[in-house]
C-alpha cells in the first residue's frame, strides 16, 4: 500500500508527528509518503494523489493546501481517514470526503492509530 500522511504546516509536524511515525519499527515496514521530509508536497502533481492506496490527514490544523489535497484524492476515490488532536476544532468541510475520523490525546498514541488504520483498510 501507498499511504500518504497529508497535513498543515501549521504546527511542529517533524516532532509531533514524523519523528513518532519513524520511530514505529512495524510503521517503518510500511510504504508511508510524509510530505515534506524528502520532498515538496507544493511540487505533488495532480497525478500523485491518483497513485496512492490511502490518505491518511493530520487535520488539527485548518489549512488550504490540505484540502486541496483531500479533494483530489477524494475525486481520485482514494480512502482518506482523518486524526487530530482530541482538543482540536476540525473543519465540518471534512465530512464531505470522509466519515473516518480518529482522535488523539498525545502525538505519541499517532502510530498505533495509524496501524490500526493501514489494517482496516489493506482488506477493503
Amino acid at each position: 500500500m501507498k499511504i500518504y500522511i497529508a497535513h498543515s504546516r501549521g504546527f511542529d509536524f517533524e516532532k509531533e508527528l514524523y519523528r513518532p511515525i519513524r520511530a514505529d519499527d512495524e510503521l517503518e515496514q510500511e510504504n508511508i509518503i510524509l510530505p515534506h521530509e524528502e520532498v515538496d508536497a507544493s511540487k505533488n502533481t495532480r497525478e500523485f494523489y491518483k497513485r496512492l492506496d490511502l490518505v491518511i490527514a493530520e487535520a488539527s490544523y485548518p489549512a488550504t493546501g490540505l484540502g486541496i489535497e483531500l479533494g483530489w484524492a477524494y475525486d481520485d476515490g482514494v480512502p482518506i481517514a482523518v486524526l487530530h488532536r482530541s482538543n482540536a476544532k476540525v473543519s465540518h468541510s471534512l465530512y464531505a470526503v470522509t466519515q473516518e475520523f480518529h482522535e488523539y490525546y498525545d502525538c505519541n498514541e499517532i502510530p498505533a492509530i495509524i496501524k490500526d488504520i493501514i489494517n482496516a483498510h489493506q482488506y477493503n
